[in-house]
């Protein structure tokens, strides 16, 4: 006899609860990541973030 297999049912109820979450999660990725890549380091110089955020002493 063929036992019950929990973990279809497990993760179809859990896909439908949390989809909107795993998009969005997806979508804001792709996009910091898209910015992130497309900085240079001409923009990093002239960043008041990172000219505030910047070490004294760079590790090697």
């Amino acid at each position: 006899m063929r036992q019950f297999d929990p973990w279809p049912v497990f993760f179809r109820r859990e896909w439908r609860r949390n989809w909107p979450f795993l998009v969005g999660f997806a979508i804001t990725g792709t996009i910091i990541t898209k910015f992130s890549l497309g900085l240079t380091e001409e923009d990093a110089k002239n960043s008041p973030f990172v000219q505030r955020h910047k070490r004294k002493n760079k590790p090697v």
